[in-house]
């Protein structure tokens, strides 16, 4: 049996005026193709946003761009979300069709779409100020774990080798294919004493990317 919705206002301790958008923040498209929670999504996917990356401004005022552009990717995207709702056992008041009856956990983006639904139900209610201690006290888990700083792959990989060899990592560009518009290159990365590894990307630097991943697994490099 689906739980009430007044079981989320009590983990939330929020006290609806409008229940009807409590209610269909937990309607998945499935139930009702007409009354559902896209357009509360769509709203809470950009509520959670401003308020996330107004956070991470603050709690990193010195950190590059690039990196707090990672934190808030990793932050907001469909698996955190759905974590979120699952921490809110959320799954236990959302509605779907006959084909969804079996609602599990790994149901990532139904459940990272209830989140943000009822991220945007909040917003409507209460407003912005009551919305956003509400994320910012359900993403707080999330958040301690962003104070990590975050390396990627090409940096790590530049880190290993200048420290073991004292040279850069080569990259090559040896594959462009696809039209202009939507093109697909394919990188190959060596180390001293390494074999070439490849990487696929739809720009130059992601394919180079890809290929430093793949070097780092074969050197166990996390």
């Amino acid at each position: 049996m689906k739980q009430n919705v007044r079981q989320i206002e009590k983990t939330l301790k929020i006290n609806f005026k409008n229940k009807n958008l409590l209610r269909i923040s937990m309607i998945h498209k499935s139930f009702d193709k007409n009354n559902n929670n896209e357009k509360l999504e769509f709203l809470g996917d950009r509520v959670i946003a401003l308020v996330i990356s107004k956070k991470l401004l603050s709690l990193y005022p010195n950190e590059k761009e690039g990196i707090i552009d990672k934190r808030f990717a990793s932050l907001v995207n469909k698996k955190t979300c759905a974590q979120v709702a699952i921490r809110l056992n959320l799954k236990a008041s959302i509605k779907t069709g006959n084909s969804y009856k079996n609602l599990k956990s790994s149901d990532e983006k139904i459940l990272s779409d209830a989140c943000e639904a009822l991220i945007g139900a909040i917003y409507l209610d209460q407003g912005f100020s009551v919305t956003e201690k509400c994320v910012l006290k359900i993403w707080n888990h999330f958040l301690e774990k962003s104070n990590v700083t975050i390396i990627d792959p090409k940096t790590k990989l530049q880190e290993h080798s200048l420290k073991k060899f004292k040279k850069l990592p080569s990259y090559i560009i040896t594959k462009k294919v696809g039209p202009n518009h939507n093109p697909v290159f394919k990188a190959l990365v060596n180390i001293p004493d390494s074999k070439k590894y490849s990487g696929y990307g739809k720009s130059k630097k992601i394919a180079e990317q890809n290929a430093a991943v793949q070097l780092l697994k074969d050197l166990n490099i996390n």
